[in-house]
């Protein structure tokens, strides 16, 4: 796939160059800020941007900004946003657009290289990953939570590992239990969530944004 990389410290931008490289990847264009990550979007047509949220020039939040605005140019942009920080009422204006093709990582969590590509892929394939401590964040921040709370505890256990761009498998790894069970857990999940079944909606992604609170 083709990146284009936004990251203003040159350390940990040349360091995902070479990883994405190594994994067969091409980086269409590796940018310091936000600014630059605009142009290059436009220049290089990339099948997913990878940024960071503070940048020049006032390290606030013009990484995930730009990135809002890039999305909603062209919603079909896989992105994933790398930071340390959670900004939750960016992230929610950035996930309300829908998830497909998104996601949100914390740096000081990302213990396994392997882990992140998979994520990057999983993102650029039309799926989600987000971290547990983000989607614990954009909960907090929610102020609809009646729904979701009606869930048992292992049925918001599953939805939490949807919210991270979890398989059905998957999920029946992490958890140590048959996929079968997931599957069950998944359609209570949808009918407490009041989601029927519609040829128009996603019902795994609609399930995801009504937990984030969006």
């Amino acid at each position: 796939m083709r990146v284009v990389v936004a990251e203003d410290t040159a350390i940990l931008r040349a360091g995902l160059v070479q990883l994405l490289e190594e994994e067969g990847h091409q980086v269409a264009a590796a940018v310091a800020d936000a600014e630059q990550l605009r142009v290059a979007v436009l220049e290089h047509h990339p099948d997913l941007v990878v940024s960071d949220i503070r940048m020049p020039p006032t390290h606030s939040d013009e990484g995930l900004r730009a990135v809002i605005e890039l999305r909603a140019a062209n919603p079909d942009l896989a992105v994933l946003i790398f930071s340390q920080y959670v900004e939750t009422q960016y992230a929610n204006r950035l996930l309300a657009g829908g998830s497909a093709g998104v996601g949100y990582l914390l740096k000081e969590r990302v213990l396994d290289a392997q882990d992140f590509v998979d994520a990057l892929e999983r993102v650029a394939a039309g799926g989600t990953a987000l971290d547990p401590e983000v989607v614990n964040q954009l909960m907090g921040a929610s102020p609809t939570r009646n729904a979701v709370t009606a869930l048992s505890p292992r049925e918001q256990e599953v939805l939490a590992l949807m919210a991270e761009g979890r398989s059905n498998a998957a999920i029946a790894a992490g958890l140590v239990v048959t996929e079968r069970a997931v599957e069950k857990h998944v359609a209570n999940i949808f009918l407490k969530l009041d989601l029927p079944v519609s040829a128009a909606d996603h019902r795994r992604v609609l399930a995801v944004l009504r937990y984030l609170g969006a």
